[in-house]
């Protein structure tokens, strides 16, 4: 059993966004050496954000303030889609990892639109 000292880390929108990171993570490793401090780096950089903001957000903020922070986190993640967007075209990733990624990231976005809101 997890004992969980944070309020975020109960979160399945933060668990998400962890996991994805390392997904992330392990594909733009693939990428081309001449990516490292471009693509490679912007692309890991956004996804890490989105847990990282998720996180900030829930702790000692007013709800108005986590929402903004969950907004930030939803921003992070339209610049990973771009990311992948762009990795395809390079032809950095296959097109069925793209939508793997594609699908995941709409559905980590749509959870997060809908804690968000409830809120």
């Amino acid at each position: 059993m997890e004992d969980n000292k944070f309020k975020f880390e109960s979160l399945i929108i933060w668990k998400k966004a962890m996991n994805l990171g390392e997904e992330i993570d392990q594909i733009s490793s693939s990428f081309p050496k001449k990516e490292i401090f471009n693509l490679n780096s912007q692309i890991r950089r956004a996804c890490d954000s989105i847990a990282l903001n998720i996180a900030e957000g829930s702790i000692l903020q007013s709800k108005p303030e986590f929402k903004k922070f969950l907004g930030y986190s939803i921003r992070s993640l339209s610049e990973v889609i771009t990311c992948l967007h762009k990795a395809k075209l390079r032809s950095y990733i296959k097109y069925d990892v793209f939508e793997k990624f594609y699908a995941d990231s709409y559905y980590l976005m749509n959870m997060i639109i809908s804690f968000r809101n409830k809120i």
